[in-house]
């Protein structure tokens, strides 16, 4: 099982509840998650209404079948306070994203920059 990241992944899904998302293919255009992240592999995802009120953002693990799914591991954001959210009703779309406190980029200077925090020990030998 591999953290998979790919461009241009757009699905949609009916009324999943708070539990593992049925997936119902890709979007025209975009690929699907059971092409581009493949079986058994976990990727970013965000899953929201397309009315755009309820949202969740997260990891998620696709399985392939009949029907291909997306298990939502892990949330990590969300618009029900950082907890499943759950979509009774309608249409969503689900797309794999970057979510920013995972981001790592180049800042304005070329720097490497991280959002949230991390930690750094540096212990110096007394041989010289």
């Amino acid at each position: 099982m591999a953290l998979i990241l790919a461009d241009r992944i757009l699905e949609t899904a009916s009324a999943p509840g708070t539990g593992t998302v049925t997936l119902l293919g890709a979007v025209t255009g975009y690929q699907s998650f059971a092409s581009a992240i493949g079986n058994t592999n976990t990727t970013y995802y965000t899953i929201a209404d397309q009315s755009g009120s309820n949202w969740e953002c997260g990891l998620g693990t696709v399985t392939t079948g009949s029907p291909n799914t997306l298990a939502r591991t892990t949330v990590l954001a969300s618009s029900n306070s950082g907890s499943l959210v759950n979509f009774a009703s309608g249409t969503q779309n689900v797309f794999v994203t970057y979510p920013a406190e995972k981001s790592v980029y180049l800042n304005a200077s070329g720097n490497v920059s991280a959002l949230g925090t991390f930690s750094f020990q540096y212990t110096a030998s007394a041989e010289l």
